[in-house]
């Protein structure tokens, strides 16, 4: 058990890597070295413990990201997305999506594509008679009345367990009783709690969406007792305030993305969007949620 721990915790680190550097040299060694594995042992633990393979998992996150960009930046031009996705040129990029999607990156219909994945997610996650919870909300409707802060957070320190395939099971509910026990042996309990949405469940599957659970700590640490160490950069958030079920968070998320974010002046950073709770998370059980939702941003005008 103590070695599938440290495994996964490491393998958790080569993850991380390949996320902070997409544009950066992500061949085998560089990977397996950040992960503290030989390159021949790491490729066999990667794909046992991810399911894909390095290239596989490489691929599909730089694409993953340069759907993000097609849906929210498009001023962009090819070449922009691919460079800023770590493809070495825009006919790279182009062959790549295409051999994914089927058809070239300006040919294809990134609406009608996130629309099926919305739906998908809706017939996974819900019965017949809930399933107009988690419809989308149509651009330029706020029912919920939601207001935006715009909040400058500085670089932290985030103790964190990782979920895969968050949306089975009682996965993320175990690995937050794990980290909060973790947590109050160290009196680490009264930090700011996170949860980290690290894949759009609008552009990737379901069973490959990853999730973080974590709470600020005041200095990074080594892998502890199977908790993990992230550093987070400085970043400026757009925050929205949630007390309710997890339809008003869909809802949030939905008007902040489609209705408040193409007019105001930012656009998504390069960061996963996530959950600050108020207090311990899951407090009010499973059905009611008190957090701040924040979305990374940046100046729509920056470059990439």
């Amino acid at each position: 058990m103590t070695k599938n721990l440290d495994y996964l915790q490491r393998i958790n680190r080569g993850i991380d890597y390949i996320v902070n550097n997409l544009t950066g040299d992500l061949r085998l060694e560089a990977v397996a070295r950040a992960a503290a594995f030989s390159p021949f042992h790491f490729h066999r633990i990667f794909r046992a413990l991810v399911g894909e393979t390095l290239n596989q998992f490489v691929k599909r996150v730089r694409l993953q990201r340069a759907l993000a960009l097609l849906t929210h930046r498009d001023e962009l031009s090819l070449t922009d997305i691919a460079l800023a996705c770590g493809f070495a040129s825009s006919s790279d990029f182009s062959r790549s999506f295409k051999k994914q999607f089927g058809v070239p990156p300006r040919a294809f219909d990134i609406d009608a594509f996130r629309a099926s994945k919305r739906n998908d997610m809706q017939v996974q996650l819900t019965g017949p008679e809930d399933r107009h919870l988690l419809a989308r909300l149509p651009v330029g409707e706020n029912p919920d009345g939601f207001e935006v802060t715009l909040r400058e957070l500085p670089a932290r320190s985030v103790a964190y367990l990782r979920v895969h395939q968050p949306y089975e099971g009682t996965g993320v509910l175990d690995a937050t009783n794990e980290l909060i026990a973790w947590a109050t042996e160290r009196s680490v309990e009264g930090g700011q709690w996170l949860g980290y949405t690290w894949d759009d469940p609008e552009i990737v599957p379901l069973d490959k969406c990853r999730y973080d659970v974590g709470v600020e700590v005041a200095a990074p640490f080594a892998d502890d007792a199977g908790v993990s160490c992230l550093h987070l950069p400085a970043m400026t958030v757009a925050e929205v305030q949630i007390k309710g079920a997890i339809d008003l968070e869909q809802r949030g998320l939905d008007w902040l993305f489609m209705t408040w974010l193409p007019t105001s002046g930012f656009a998504p950073a390069e960061q996963p969007c996530f959950e600050a709770w108020d207090g311990l998370p899951f407090t009010h059980g499973n059905q009611h949620f008190e957090l701040r939702i924040h979305i990374p941003v940046v100046d729509a005008s920056d470059p990439i």
